[in-house]
């Protein structure tokens, strides 16, 4: 049997319903926020990854999917979708022909080579927005308000906001300068990938999950420290936005994030979440100045954050929490005959034009399995239909809820579903705030 790569997911069934749930929360959120969606190509030429992402990434160096086409070009299995949607700003001159800041947003899979494991696939889903074009630290707090909001609309309860700032050029070079001062002397104390990542980027020390907790990076110096006024200033004022948006937040000098793009602010979002264990984060991104000219376009200033939509799904489950999914079907069409048949094949086609949820039956059930399947279908209205009653030009429909039964003349089936399924929605939700008042 074939079975499923390591690291990949089939996803069917209720579960599929709610990341398409989610998807269209994230669409919604997106709109309203008037940042437009994009798709670039799943797989690109490896250099732009390599260049946009670092070299001394564990990205790049352990976990990208690299392969050679059979034009004998190097390509690469999109592992992020930043660079993607700068590549084609710049390719498409968007900075020339569109206003700025550009607003975008991606929501499309991505590849990791990577131990499989609880929150990390080989193959998952990213949800992200890029705004690149200014500088305005409002447009840091806007960024960061996304995530915070689309958590907060799922239900997810106690959205955190990490934040730091890793400063401008100047700043950041100042920082780095001293922070491989301080750690030049305590290098056999730390891992092997520390140690090599001390010469391409130390930055990423921070940020290493082995030495997580050891006191020498705990003592290490704080990136606010070495801030130039400009960069404080920034800084400042994404907190002053932040603060006007009523979004709490905690300042965590450590976190410098691991690709090698980010400049000025940096941030994490997290949830509580029972069942992730210490590592709560569902949402992080941040500033990108230099990104686009190190791609070969302009000097442009932008931001951005990624978030996976399986953790989001995940942290939903491990939550409980009932998302207000459509299960129901609107009417199914029942029949015995080969003439009952055909014209439930015309009246399929005509309710579904109409934007009907309709179904009917495929594998030759007599009428009591069609009567079970309707059932396992939750289908609001049955239309049964007969032979004696079509030569009357009518059909009978019954509520699956009431159970009462009506015959309804053949042209007036789309009225009278209409009118119904409304009576039923508001009947439904009557009986839901009863109980809720018991």
């Amino acid at each position: 049997m074939i079975t499923k790569p390591k690291g990949c997911h089939d996803i069917y069934g209720e579960n599929a319903k709610k990341w398409q749930y989610v998807n269209s929360v994230i669409d919604d959120l997106c709109r309203v926020y008037h940042y437009q969606y994009i798709r670039t190509p799943i797989f690109e030429a490896s250099e732009l990854f390599h260049r946009g992402m670092g070299e001394s990434t564990d990205v790049v160096t352990k976990e990208t999917y690299d392969f050679v086409d059979r034009g004998e070009r190097n390509m690469t299995l999109r592992p992020e979708g930043t660079a993607g949607v700068v590549r084609s700003y710049i390719e498409n001159k968007m900075y020339g022909n569109l206003p700025q800041p550009v607003k975008l947003y991606y929501n499309g899979t991505m590849y990791r080579y990577e131990r499989p494991q609880s929150g990390r696939d080989r193959e998952l889903t990213q949800f992200g927005v890029e705004a690149i074009g200014s500088n305005d630290p409002m447009l840091d707090a806007e960024v960061i308000s996304i995530p915070v909001n689309l958590f907060k609309i799922l239900g997810l309860k106690e959205v955190k906001v990490n934040i730091n700032t890793l400063g401008d050029k100047e700043s950041r070079e100042n920082y780095k300068n001293a922070l491989m001062e301080y750690l030049r002397p305590h290098m056999e104390e730390l891992c092997e990938d520390c140690q090599e990542r001390f010469q391409k980027n130390p930055l990423r020390i921070l940020d290493c999950k082995v030495d997580a907790g050891n006191k020498i990076l705990e003592d290490a110096p704080k990136t606010l420290d070495y801030l130039n006024e400009e960069s404080k200033k920034h800084f400042e004022d994404v907190q002053k936005y932040l603060n006007l948006m009523d979004i709490d937040y905690t300042i965590q000098p450590r976190l410098v994030r691991g690709l090698d793009y980010y400049n000025h602010t940096v941030f994490e979002i997290e949830a509580k979440v029972e069942g992730f264990g210490s590592n709560n984060v569902l949402a992080a991104g941040g500033r990108y100045n230099g990104l686009v000219s190190m791609l070969d376009g302009p000097e442009t200033p932008a931001v951005g954050f990624a978030a996976g939509i399986g953790r989001i799904v995940s942290a939903l489950d491990l939550e409980g929490i009932e998302l207000p999914l459509e299960n129901h079907l609107d009417a199914f069409i029942l029949y015995v005959s080969d003439t009952e048949k055909e014209y439930a094949t015309t009246l399929l086609q005509e309710l579904r034009i109409h934007g009907f949820s309709v179904d009917t039956e495929y594998t030759g059930r007599g009428l009591k399995g069609q009567f079970k399947q309707a059932d396992r279908y939750q289908s609001k209205f049955l239309i049964l239909l007969n032979d004696e009653d079509l030569k009357n030009d009518s059909v009978k429909i019954k509520n699956n809820h009431t159970k009462e039964e009506e015959l309804v003349g053949i042209d007036y089936i789309l009225y009278y579903l209409e009118e119904h399924l409304i009576d039923e929605e508001c009947s439904c939700g009557e009986e839901e705030h009863e109980e809720d008042e018991i």
